[in-house]
């Protein structure tokens, strides 16, 4: 059993990128969900898919690249988890950090029920802090 299960999936997502794997399978949960659909909206990855399994379910993440199929050109350069179970990480709505010069995002959690994660732009927008997931650019 993983004790941290978003630190996983961003491993697998980190180690798919960089062998240029085209799909990648992860164990589910809304959390992941969430975090995924972030990461869809912002043109990272190109899509996502639950599968049924019995179990806890599957989420198969379909990977994004650019260029010409010799000279792929990977879409996520770093994807870095930064709270986690030792040690959470939290900001306030004047300190949230801007990733790589405006060009990346980070992903934070919110007290908003309808939307609880969001990126560090809906979050100024919101006007709201929160735990401080992860940076991707």
């Amino acid at each position: 059993m993983y004790s941290d299960t978003i630190a996983d999936m961003f491993t697998r997502i980190r180690n798919a990128n960089l062998i240029y794997k085209e799909v990648v399978d992860v164990p589910a949960s809304n959390l992941k969900k969430d975090i995924l659909n972030i990461l869809k909206n912002e043109g990272f990855i190109k899509d996502y898919k639950y599968i049924e399994d019995g179990k806890q379910g599957i989420l198969r993440i379909y990977m994004k690249y650019h260029g010409s199929r010799r000279n792929k050109i990977r879409t996520i350069n770093s994807i870095v988890r930064v709270s986690h179970a030792g040690r959470r990480v939290y900001v306030s709505k004047s300190k949230i950090p801007t990733v790589n010069s405006g060009l990346g995002i980070a992903i934070l959690t919110s007290s908003n029920p309808k939307k609880p994660i969001v990126t560090d732009k809906e979050a100024r927008a919101l006007g709201i802090g929160g735990e401080l997931i992860a940076y991707v650019w």
